[in-house]
């Protein structure tokens, strides 16, 4: 792939499951189904990703929305810049015990310095269980 290539939907979702989704991603479980600058789609199992009383960590809600809202940015920026975070805010709403929670993430702003993502989680039913904001700070590659 060429550096200046423009990433297409499906071109960044091969380029990111060729890649890897990064360490802390991986031992979480993502499992990235859908990349776009606007939209981003992926699963996370509930098993091995709990707080002692045995129900989703609200760190692993976050673990998965900012791997999501980066993950877009990054394709926004590419090829002249990359994403870095420098805000998060999660919001609870319900809890989950088993099966995988959903997040879906999808552009707030796409801007030429700073993006926005709102990430919405659910369960498998649809039922939303926490919401986050993402904002990410587009650097210019050197």
């Amino acid at each position: 792939m060429s550096e200046n290539e423009i990433f297409t939907s499906d071109k960044a979702l091969e380029v990111m499951k060729l890649r890897g989704l990064g360490a802390l991603a991986e031992k979480m479980g993502i499992e990235l189904i859908e990349l776009s600058a606007e939209r981003a789609v992926a699963k996370m199992p509930v098993i091995g990703n709990t707080q002692p009383l045995g129900l989703l960590h609200g760190g692993a809600h976050v673990v998965l929305a900012e791997s999501l809202g980066s993950f877009a940015a990054n394709v926004h920026a590419h090829p002249w810049g990359y994403a870095v975070g420098i805000e998060l805010n999660a919001s609870h709403h319900s809890s989950i015990k088993e099966g995988y929670v959903i997040g879906t993430c999808t552009a707030v702003k796409l801007g030429r310095s700073l993006t926005t993502h709102e990430v919405k989680m659910t369960d498998e039913q649809g039922n939303l269980l926490s919401t986050v904001r993402i904002t990410n700070f587009i650097r210019p590659k050197a």
